[in-house]
């Protein structure tokens, strides 16, 4: 079990986690919104996301070797002082260039502050690949084997209360008020995380890493990938599931704006009712492995959650669609909560951050695909289908995938969960 001197330091870096996503929960709203206020071209209104997110296809490797030799906590550190910095800049440009004109149907209103933007966005997405893979290699070194899911179920549930409960809430409210605030309430977040992690001892590893060759640490995180096929397997179902998964989250901006009329407030509230639902499957995650079996549960959840696409365009207001958004979020994290727990009991601590950044590469490398791809679809389907019904189709095919996704993948996910829960040890099952 977990000593006090552990949950004590697992507590600190749960509450760093959360505020450093409470900035992130408010960036939720505020990226996309504010996207929509430069232009209605539902492309050009995805690209300061998927500039958000590219940088995990570009940096996931070079992180999990650095991440693999440096202090993991200076790394944090690091991270979140540059996101800080990129948030002020984008608050001085909004505030300079206010008021915005109306957003045309084709291009941008303000084209300088639409690139400064991107950039920001993609400073901050870059930032975010290092923090993150640090951080995911961090709790095994907190926490025993057999605490895993109940120590990543805490952090999920604390992420996402700041991330998609309370700072969607509060971004909203923000951004109706003034563009450039919420950025400034998110450098302000930051600045309080580095000092909150500033005070966390972990260990640093530069002395054992310092004369090691990449190309040698590389391959040692790539030989253990590619011997593992069920680590393989769920790289890529997650990467293909988080595709569509942003498929949808970007078409719900102008489907709740242009559909159903809603408001940025709205559209935050739908937002909270997913992390509601989100917080529940995390602390329920672990309780549910242990009851059903971690086989069952990650099936169970795959499934559910992608369903949940399908059900989107029939939702007929915001309250039916935050009910619906409840639930994906309940099935989304216990699977993140499981999966993650996965990973971290097969892969030694020493190449850890090597072998999640190429997992991550995988799972969170077709993120900017899904949301480029989303506006493709919309796009490419208007000349033929009237704008309300081009807006519903990327939930559609989203869900589709998802779908069929998870009963290719149901055997192979029962059984690898199954056979590593069966050859724990009784301290780790």
């Amino acid at each position: 079990m977990t000593s006090a001197a552990n949950r004590s330091t697992l507590n600190r870096f749960i509450a760093a986690s959360g505020l450093s996503n409470l900035g992130d929960g408010v960036a939720v709203v505020v990226w996309a919104w504010i996207g929509t206020l430069l232009t209605r071209d539902p492309l050009l209104v995805a690209m300061i996301p998927v500039a958000l997110r590219l940088p995990w296809a570009i940096f996931a490797i070079p992180a999990g070797i650095i991440t693999d030799r440096v202090s993991r906590r200076s790394l944090i550190l690091g991270a979140d002082v540059l996101r800080a910095a990129a948030f002020a800049v984008a608050a001085l440009a909004i505030s300079r260039a206010a008021p915005l004109a109306p957003p045309p149907e084709t291009g941008v209103a303000d084209a300088l502050l639409f690139a400064i933007l991107a950039g920001c966005a993609l400073m901050i997405g870059a930032a975010e690949v290092f923090r993150d893979n640090a951080a995911q290699t961090v709790l095994p070194s907190i926490v025993p084997a057999a605490d895993l899911e109940m120590a990543n179920g805490r952090l999920w549930s604390a992420e996402l209360t700041a991330n998609s409960l309370a700072g969607p809430a509060l971004g909203a409210f923000l951004i109706a008020e003034a563009l450039a605030v919420p950025f400034v309430f998110n450098m302000l977040a930051y600045a309080c995380a580095v000092m909150l992690v500033s005070r966390i001892p972990l260990a640093s590893r530069g002395a054992q890493y310092a004369n090691r060759n990449w190309k040698r640490e590389f391959r040692e995180g790539l030989g253990f990938l590619l011997r593992a096929p069920m680590l393989r397997m769920l790289a890529l179902l997650t990467g293909l599931w988080n595709m569509c998964h942003q498929m949808m989250m970007i078409a719900l901006v102008l489907h709740m704006q242009e559909n159903l009329g809603t408001g940025a407030r709205a559209y935050g509230a739908v937002l909270a009712a997913a992390a509601v639902g989100g917080i529940a499957g995390g602390l329920a995650g672990g309780r549910l492995a242990m009851r059903f079996g971690r086989g069952r549960t990650a099936q169970w959840a795959l499934l559910l959650g992608s369903a949940s696409f399908l059900f989107v365009p029939l939702m007929p207001g915001p309250v039916s669609l935050a009910l619906l958004l409840a639930g994906f979020g309940l099935f989304g994290v216990t699977w993140d909560s499981v999966s993650a727990a996965f990973r971290q009991r097969m892969v030694p601590d020493e190449i850890l951050g090597r072998v999640t950044s190429l997992y991550r590469l995988t799972s969170w490398g077709m993120m900017p695909v899904g949301l480029a791809l989303s506006g493709w679809i919309v796009k490419l389907a208007e000349p033929s289908l009237a704008r309300p019904l081009a807006l519903q189709l990327p939930f559609v095919i989203a869900g589709i995938i998802a779908v069929a996704l998870s009963g290719l993948a149901w055997r192979a996910v029962g059984r690898g969960f199954t056979e590593q829960q069966a050859a724990a040890t009784p301290a780790e099952a």
